[in-house]
């Protein structure tokens, strides 16, 4: 019985449903060091728009970034719900995302997630590796490697 639970275990993984418009991403909760409320945001003059400044989190500098408009979507509108995810990405380091609100915690097994093929022509998929299935709703995976390459042709 106990070598079924640990093949379970391995065979699932958590992740934090954050809502951006009237869509839901799952964020792999490995990824994620902490999540913090809005906060003043330093500007950096000369970066990409979608890199929105610097914040201090604990004597650290931690560039923040605008998921929506990384994702080409309207600009960010901050509300109470407003969320700063910091993630911790092997090769990037430490980054925030900026999200419209964090939803929840799900536990997703790989029978419930449909693989995405990247096509490089298709933004719409250029940063999700598969869909989710979660009582009756769908969550698109944010794959960050993807989201945090910075694109030639932009």
């Amino acid at each position: 019985m106990d070598e079924l639970k640990v093949i379970n275990e391995v065979d699932s993984i958590q992740y934090i449903v954050i809502g951006l418009g009237e869509e839901q991403y799952g964020v792999d909760i490995k990824y994620i060091d902490s999540i913090l409320r809005m906060q003043r945001i330093t500007r950096v003059p000369k970066v990409a728009a979608h890199l929105k400044g610097v914040i201090n989190l604990r004597g650290e500098v931690i560039p923040v970034m605008s998921l929506r408009l990384k994702m080409n979507l309207p600009e960010d509108e901050i509300t109470r719900a407003t969320r700063i995810i910091i993630l911790k990405l092997e090769q990037y380091g430490m980054i925030g995302i900026i999200v419209d609100e964090v939803k929840e915690v799900v536990t997703l097994t790989s029978d419930q997630v449909q693989k995405i093929s990247y096509d490089p022509k298709d933004e719409s998929t250029n940063y999700i590796n598969g869909v989710g299935k979660f009582d009756g709703e769908l969550i698109s995976l944010l794959d960050f490697n993807l989201v945090m390459q910075e694109k030639e042709n932009v």
